[in-house]
C-alpha cells in the first residue's frame, strides 16, 4: 500500500517517523507549525485531504478522530472505492480503523500499525469481533470483485446470525470454507463472471478476472465513444468490467489515447500483439481486408483476446469507430479462508 501520514504535532510527527520506516513506499505531511524531516507542510487538514484522497491506498491520520472525520467527510464515496483510513491518537494508544476497513484493508493496516508502534488496534466491524465469515474479505482476499453491495450486507448479516451460506460456482473450487457448504436457497454467494446468474433469493455475485476483451478502433477515436462500446458490449452479455483482467490489441494502437486512458480508468493491464502473431492464430475469426489493409491483419479485437489465452465468448461487436470482443481466461479458485 503507498500510504499518506498525516500529523498535526510534533508528538505525531515522532510517530509518523516511526510508522514510515517500515512502509517505503508512504510519504509524511506535517503541519507547518512541526516540520518533520522528509515531511510536506501543510495548513490545511481539509484541503490536504482533498489533495490526497485518489492519490493513496492508505491515509494514516495522527490526531483525534473528530479532525479526521471533519475533513474526510465531504469526500467519503463508497466503502469499494474509498481508501482505508486509519487515525492514531497524539500518544500512540490506539490505531482505529476507521474506513474501508475489509475491502481497502483498513482492519490489517490497524494491526500492522498496532505492531510497530505497540499501539492496541481498535477495529469495529461486526464480523471481525464475532469471528464470523465475511463477504467482503473473503472476496478481496480471493481476487473477487463484488457485484452488488447490499447482497454483500444481507450475507454478512445471515453470517453473523450463525447461518451458513450457499455456494454456486461456475468455476472448481477448492480449500472451500465450512461457512459456504450450508443448504441455504435465500442466502447464496455465485462466483461466476455470468452477473446475471441469480441462484439464490439473495445472491451475491463474486466475479473472477477472467475476462479479456480484445478492441480495435479508428485512430484519435474519443475516450467515451471506445468506453461506452466497450462496456455496452459487456453489459448486453451479462458481463462486468470488474471481470476484465486485460485490455488486448495490435501493438500499432498500444499508444492509443483511448486505449490508455481505458485502462487506466479501470486498473487494466493493456496486452498488445504484432500484426504477425495476430495471423499466426489458428481459429475461425471474423475477416475484413480492410483492417488488414490497414494494420496488417484482418482481425484485431477477436484476435488479440484470443492471444491472451482467451476462448471467445463474445465475437466481434461493432459502433461508432470501435471493435470488441471478449474472451474467457481458465479460472480456479484455490481458497484462502478469511474471517
Amino acid at each position: 500500500m503507498n500510504i499518506a501520514l498525516i500529523c498535526l504535532t510534533e508528538k505525531g510527527g515522532e510517530i509518523a517517523v516511526k510508522i514510515k520506516s517500515r512502509f517505503s513506499d508512504s510519504h509524511i505531511f506535517c503541519f507547518y507549525k512541526y516540520p518533520v524531516s522528509g515531511g510536506e507542510d501543510f495548513d490545511s487538514v481539509g484541503e490536504l485531504a482533498k489533495k490526497l484522497w485518489e492519490a493513496y491506498d492508505g491515509l494514516v491520520f495522527i490526531c483525534a478522530c473528530g479532525i479526521a472525520v471533519r475533513a474526510l467527510a465531504p469526500l467519503i464515496s463508497s466503502k469499494l472505492t474509498d481508501p482505508a483510513v486509519i487515525v492514531v491518537d497524539d500518544c500512540g494508544r490506539f490505531a482505529v480503523s476507521l474506513l474501508s476497513g475489509h475491502i481497502g484493508g483498513g482492519n490489517e493496516l490497524a494491526k500492522v500499525i498496532g505492531n510497530i508502534i505497540g499501539a492496541v488496534p481498535v477495529i469495529t466491524t461486526a464480523t471481525d469481533g464475532r469471528g464470523r465469515f465475511s463477504p467482503d474479505m473473503f472476496a478481496k482476499a480471493n481476487g473477487l470483485a463484488i457485484g452488488d453491495m447490499e447482497a454483500a450486507k444481507l450475507i454478512a448479516a445471515a453470517s453473523l446470525g450463525g447461518q451458513k451460506i450457499g455456494l454456486y460456482s461456475d468455476y472448481l473450487c477448492r480449500n472451500i470454507p465450512a461457512e459456504l457448504i450450508g443448504d441455504n436457497d435465500r442466502f447464496g454467494i455465485c462466483i461466476s463472471s455470468d452477473i446475471t446468474k441469480k441462484p439464490f433469493d439473495v445472491t451475491l455475485n463474486l466475479i473472477p478476472k477472467n475476462l479479456v476483451v480484445g478492441a480495435g478502433c479508428r485512430k484519435d477515436i474519443s475516450p467515451e465513444v471506445l468506453c461506452a462500446h466497450i462496456l455496452k458490449c459487456l453489459e448486453d452479455n451479462g458481463l462486468s468490467v470488474s471481470g476484465v483482467r486485460f485490455l488486448a490489441t495490435v501493438d500499432i494502437k498500444k499508444n492509443e489515447p483511448a486505449m490508455l486512458a481505458f485502462s487506466e480508468k479501470f486498473g487494466i493491464e493493456t496486452r498488445c500483439f504484432s500484426a504477425e502473431e495476430l495471423n499466426l492464430l489458428k481459429g475461425d475469426f471474423s475477416s475484413s481486408e480492410f483492417v488488414k489493409s490497414t494494420v496488417g491483419t484482418d482481425n484485431v479485437c477477436e484476435r488479440s483476446a484470443a492471444a491472451c489465452g482467451g476462448t471467445i465468448i463474445v465475437p466481434k461487436t461493432m459502433g461508432k469507430g470501435v471493435t470488441c470482443a471478449v474472451g474467457l481466461l481458465p479460472f480456479e479458485a484455490d481458497f484462502e479462508r478469511v474471517i
